[in-house]
């Protein structure tokens, strides 16, 4: 028995009005433009209209879907309505049979809403206006993701999306491991050079991909401009294994000479400036702080230590419980309650940052800029400890909202949070850094000097 369907049959697609297109002839020539060599410059076009397409289609399937639900909740309203009235029947359907019949369609008049598909629910849509250009970290799902990342590249991404990655040093940690392994893996296509392919084509992708799991902190964007310049000093001769040893050897001179070596200078600095029967007081929650008043306790000295703790994250707690095994004692404070007696009574204020400008100002968790505008009044020092690798040299900052990101996990339609605050200079005493200039404790404002300094070397 024959059997009609509107689809057309495999190897002939059908057209709108039901027809068969005829089949294409067999003696066509396949596509010239894929057998043709395409240049590097037509590559990066192509690659780069292609990811264009590809989020074109993603937002106009959200489009789709957005403005697919209000009219779906529309029907199942006037659904409902018909079947509370129980009047009339729906076009297309039969009216009632008899016995068990009448079963076969009752779902579709008993105003029950037929199932949908899940939208995916905006998590910026409950964001004013006004903080709209602030960015928020996102899960990409790894079949979005670029087909040239780096497996590597894409497990540091999930985890800086889902804040396992967290703090400045710890990201630019595993982001320079991660390119480490791009760079084992590389090999540069005939007929180019690595000093310019290696940036646009294999480097670009990688950290595209990663400015979209979590905005890049200031420490990433330094080490990478420091390794794409590090790139195009190379020869367009220069052997690829030559140049590839080469940044192998500066990723383990950045991670060694601006992180590892850089703590242990800032710590012992620190721990200095620490004096017998010292009490001091620390937001939160940072690597510095904790390994400066370790050392100043190894050395034989005696102090207290008051944590403030932010009342969202909760690091002062494990901090403090640090502190006590190490026979340090701490006073505990779970929120900024009662913050004025507790700095008053402080001799030095110890602060860790995301990042210091151009101005001197302090980029640091929310939170940090209450303590030390407090610290400040009660006339008490407030001491940042801070790696020039996390300075700006170009950007300044006089508010918390320019360069700043929303907490993720705590944002609801009815209220959000921001990650980061600014502390501007004029409530900073001193920065220590790994310089020993002054003994490694200089002005907000020299920052520009100390990065002339050391970033020259360094690329070279």
């Amino acid at each position: 028995m024959a059997t009609e369907s509107n689809g057309a049959p495999l190897g002939a697609p059908a057209l709108q009005d039901g027809t068969k297109s005829a089949p294409a002839p067999s003696n066509t020539p396949a596509v010239a433009t894929s057998q043709e060599k395409l240049t590097p410059a037509q590559l990066k076009a192509k690659a780069k209209a292609e990811k264009a397409a590809r989020r074109a289609q993603v937002k106009e399937a959200r489009a789709a879907a957005a403005s697919a639900l209000p009219t779906a909740q529309a029907g199942g309203t006037g659904a409902d309505a018909k079947g509370n009235k129980g009047k009339g029947k729906q076009d297309g359907q039969p009216g009632p049979g008899k016995g068990g019949q009448v079963q076969a369609h009752q779902s579709s008049v008993s105003g029950r809403r037929p199932s949908m598909p899940a939208v995916e629910k905006d998590a910026r849509s409950g964001i004013p206006e006004c903080f709209s250009h602030v960015p928020m970290a996102k899960r990409i799902q790894t079949s979005q993701a670029h087909k040239d990342v780096h497996p590597a590249v894409l497990a540091v991404g999930q985890q800086m999306a889902t804040f396992g990655l967290k703090d400045s040093i710890s990201r630019l940690q595993a982001t320079m491991l991660a390119f480490r392994k791009v760079i084992e893996s590389y090999e540069t296509p005939k007929g180019n050079s690595l000093s310019r392919h290696f940036v646009p084509h294999v480097l670009n992708p990688q950290i595209e991909y990663l400015t979209e799991c979590r905005p890049m902190c200031f420490a990433m964007g330094n080490a990478i401009r420091l390794l794409k310049a590090k790139v195009n000093k190379f020869d367009i001769n220069t052997p690829e294994d030559e140049a590839k040893e080469e940044l192998l050897e500066w990723i383990d001179y950045l991670l060694h000479e601006r992180i590892a070596l850089a703590e242990f200078v800032i710590a012992r600095n620190a721990a200095q400036s620490i004096n017998e029967g010292d009490t001091i007081l620390t937001y939160g929650w940072h690597r510095l702080v904790e390994k400066t008043l370790i050392r100043a306790k190894k050395s034989g000295k005696t102090f207290g230590v008051t944590i403030i703790d932010d009342p969202y994250e909760r690091g002062g707690q494990e901090l403090a419980k640090r502190l006590r095994q190490v026979g340090i004692e701490v006073l505990y404070s779970p929120n900024l309650g009662g913050l004025r007696p507790k700095v008053a009574a402080a001799s030095n204020v110890f602060l860790g940052g995301e990042a210091i400008f151009a101005n001197g100002s302090l980029n640091a968790p929310s939170g940090t800029a209450d303590v030390a505008m407090a610290a400040m009044n009660a006339g008490t020092k407030v001491i940042v400890l801070c790696e020039t690798i996390n300075f700006d040299r170009e950007r300044v900052s006089v508010d918390a909202l320019t360069y700043n990101e929303i907490d993720p996990e705590r944002n609801t339609a009815d209220n959000f949070r921001l990650l980061f605050d600014n502390t501007h200079d004029k409530y900073i005493t001193g920065v220590i850094t790994e310089f020993e200039s002054g003994g490694g404790n200089s002005p907000a404002q020299a920052i520009l000097a100390l990065l002339r300094k050391q970033e020259d070397p360094l690329i070279a």
